[in-house]
């Protein structure tokens, strides 16, 4: 049975939501699912803006039926080409055979390399700056490249001021119904998931995203409709303003991020000192995490959310634990910068951890040290607790200044 919601007089949501499945492209754990959205014009000509995945395929289809109320799909825009956003591409043609798909230059490639389809007579090539008339409505085509695919483009509705912002402003998370960000407390049940995605997904892509921002800022918009989370429909400079800051590296709150990892405990314990140390010179935004336990993602997640960052690990077969070696190097993949970091670093008879920590975050940009070589042998003694004091110290000083 179709499940569909208005958007404006005549836009239609017409996506859904997968609450089971637990990993997104197969790596991100998505505790509370992940929506798809589609958006369906009802103008002089019905215009539809990107499909959905196939897990939801069913649902999405009775949906787009039920809008048409009898009428037939005159126009497809893939604005992104991933396969969770063009699984019915095929099938929507073989519903729809007068359906015309308009996309930009590098899109048709892709949907060769997914589909086999002859789309000669089916294709409308448009590029940047290009408009369309639906009738009562004229859509502008903005590209995206590389936010976070090359082919990644937006529609900008003049009519109603909408932008159909492709995979840009989006959120891991299952909509129930509430589609709206005025219909739910975006803050407490959406924020984290909506920073997990963005540094994650996109993140890499800052100076990609800050140059569709500037394009955005001269646009009149008063909806964003993006192809996973809710629909933004007030207080659009609040997500816009997110998205400025994990854009530029900048941090979003004044604390820091303890990450250890621990084969026996002494490493832990370390990082708990520290916290301790930190708390009782006034900190309160902090965060610690087993990175043994802690999904990389939201390691990712929580380096663009706060201003410093300790990491601490033992030596593993003379290098750095697996674990936290995969971190460090997911942070440089993902573009982490402008960030403060001391490190502490174990090990019982090659104590090597710290110095090769170190070296990695060296390769970073914009990245400042407040250590050099803190190891540990085995466990922490009485006297590295003063070492400790002046770091703590240090990183109170700092986060409490900036607050």
């Amino acid at each position: 049975m179709y499940c569909f919601r208005k958007v404006t007089d005549d836009l239609y949501w017409v996506g859904g939501s997968d609450r089971r499945l637990e990993l997104f492209e197969n790596i991100f754990p998505i505790p509370n699912g992940v929506s798809y959205n589609s958006y369906l014009l009802m103008d002089e000509k019905t215009v539809l803006f990107d499909t959905v995945d196939a897990s939801i395929g069913r649902q999405f289809l009775e949906n787009v039926e039920a809008v048409l109320g009898g009428r037939t799909l005159d126009y497809l825009v893939v604005n992104h080409m991933e396969p969770d956003h063009c699984s019915l591409i095929a099938e929507l043609a073989l519903r729809y055979p007068k359906m015309q798909i308009i996309g930009n230059a590098k899109t048709f490639p892709m949907i060769g390399q997914f589909y086999d389809m002859d789309l000669e007579d089916r294709k409308i090539i448009i590029k940047e700056g290009d408009t369309f008339s639906s009738g009562t409505h004229t859509l502008h085509f903005v590209m995206a490249p590389m936010v976070h695919w090359p082919e990644a483009m937006m529609t900008y509705d003049e009519a109603d001021k909408v932008l159909f912002s492709a995979d840009a402003f989006g959120t891991f998370g299952a909509l129930g119904g509430t589609i709206f960000n005025d219909e739910i407390d975006f803050d407490r049940d959406w924020l984290d998931d909506a920073r997990r995605y963005y540094t994650n997904i996109v993140g890499k892509y800052g100076v990609q995203v800050q140059n569709v921002l500037k394009k955005a800022a001269a646009l009149d918009i008063r909806y964003i409709c993006s192809l996973h989370g809710p629909v933004w429909r007030s207080n659009l400079d609040y997500i816009i303003g997110k998205y400025n800051i994990w854009s530029t590296y900048e941090p979003e709150v004044h604390g820091v991020m303890i990450a250890y990892a621990s084969m026996y405990g002494n490493t832990e314990n370390a990082a708990n000192v520290l916290a301790v140390k930190l708390a009782d010179a006034g900190v309160k935004n902090m965060v610690v995490h087993d990175i043994s336990r802690t999904h990389v993602s939201q390691l990712i997640s929580d380096s663009f959310k706060y201003s410093h960052l300790v990491l601490a690990s033992p030596t593993y077969n003379g290098g750095v634990y697996p674990v936290m070696a995969n971190y460090l190097d997911d942070m440089k993949a993902l573009n982490v910068q402008n960030r403060t970091v001391a490190v502490l670093g174990n090990g019982t008879w090659a104590p090597m951890s710290a110095k090769l920590m170190e070296a990695k975050i060296g390769e970073m940009k914009n990245m400042t040290i407040l250590t050099e070589n803190f190891a540990m042998k085995s466990s922490l003694k009485d006297s590295q607790m003063e070492e400790m004091d002046v770091l703590a110290a240090r990183l109170a000083k700092e986060i409490l200044g900036n607050e």
